[in-house]
């Protein structure tokens, strides 16, 4: 455990940043490259991002969010899923097509079914496979970010029809969340929040009501 339990330890809510701090796209590229690695549902990869640096693009994500930690923050990310990422799954097989790691009947079949398993469940749970698979992906770039040196607030803080308007997104994308990234300001760090006890909130082979644990 570690150098990661270490960055999980120190990993906080960042509730205010230190002003005029800005990130390059060297370093940006840097994390995006790292956090491609996360997992996904049949490796549909459904997240996708905007990340807000100039002050005209933060104003609009504060415009939806009225967090001001958008206003001091290096960045301001939009967490988006894709709900229709299992349309994607021919081209992100053809690869592997291409170089001899599937036959085209394994290809035309894992087509076949994943395109199957989405259409068949629906719109609804589309729209929450989008949100589960972005969410993972969040996390791991907070993480990554952290070990850059880079302190970060998730938010679900925002009017999601505001976002998905003032930055065209297409409906297809649902924005799941907001990440600020800059450098936290120590001098105004909120003591960390309670944390239950593991035996609060795992259970071994079946279920317990929290109630009934004290």
């Amino acid at each position: 455990m570690g150098e990661l339990k270490t960055i999980i330890e120190k990993r906080r809510s960042a509730v205010n940043f230190v002003e005029n701090v800005a990130i390059s796209e060297e370093e940006l590229q840097q994390l995006f490259s790292l956090n491609r690695f996360v997992p996904s549902a049949f490796n549909l990869q459904h997240s996708h991002y905007i990340v807000a640096t100039s002050e005209e693009s933060k104003e609009k994500i504060y415009a939806a969010s009225k967090q001001y930690k958008v206003k001091n923050a290096s960045a301001a990310i939009i967490v988006l899923g894709d709900t229709k990422a299992h349309l994607n799954v021919g081209e992100l097989n053809a690869g592997m097509l291409a170089l001899g790691m599937m036959s085209k009947l394994d290809y035309d079949q894992e087509n076949e079914n994943v395109t199957q398993f989405y259409e068949s469940r629906g719109e609804a749970f589309q729209r929450d496979d989008a949100i589960r698979n972005a969410s993972l992906s969040a996390m791991q770039l907070m993480l990554i970010a952290k070990d850059m040196g880079w302190d970060t607030c998730p938010m679900i803080g925002f009017d999601a029809d505001k976002i998905q308007e003032l930055f065209d997104i297409p409906a297809r994308y649902v924005p799941v969340m907001l990440i600020t990234l800059g450098k936290s300001d120590p001098n105004k760090e909120r003591p960390r929040g309670y944390r239950k006890p593991v035996n609060q909130y795992v259970n071994l082979n079946a279920f317990h009501s929290p109630e009934n644990n004290g």
